[in-house]
């Protein structure tokens, strides 16, 4: 799939899923592991700026990546880094994506969904 500009929707991703994390200081951090999930940042790319995302652990101990807002160009092959603060907790393959804002805008345009405007007209059950 060739984009047509290089801010094109469909090169834009906010989910992705590594493979095992090779963690670096505790193996994951206990705050993943009570909670299932954790609040971090994240790159892909050496100058990258960091990208606040969510980790959410997998029985595998691989994780999906939620971010925060939608990051360009993510390519499965590459590795996501994770830090806190300065501090680098580990990282993962990229393995998998979810969709492209482009399919996600799309799908939601076949869906028709009702505009805010209608929604709010709609009355509370009481």
């Amino acid at each position: 799939f060739k984009a047509p500009s290089t801010d094109h929707p469909a090169l834009y991703r906010d989910l992705l899923r590594t493979n095992r994390v090779h963690w670096i200081a505790e193996e994951p951090p206990a705050e993943l592991i009570r909670d299932k999930m954790m609040e971090c940042h994240f790159r892909f790319q050496h100058q990258m700026a960091l990208v606040p995302c969510v980790l959410t652990l997998n029985q595998d101990g691989s994780v999906w990546v939620t971010l925060v807002k939608p990051a360009r160009a993510i390519t499965p092959g590459q590795f996501a880094v994770f830090y806190k603060g300065e501090e680098c907790l580990g990282s993962g393959k990229i393995l998998r994506m979810g969709p492209s804002v482009y399919t996600m805008q799309q799908g939601r345009n076949r869906e028709e969904a009702p505009k805010k405007e209608e929604v709010d007209k709609i009355e509370p059950v009481t």
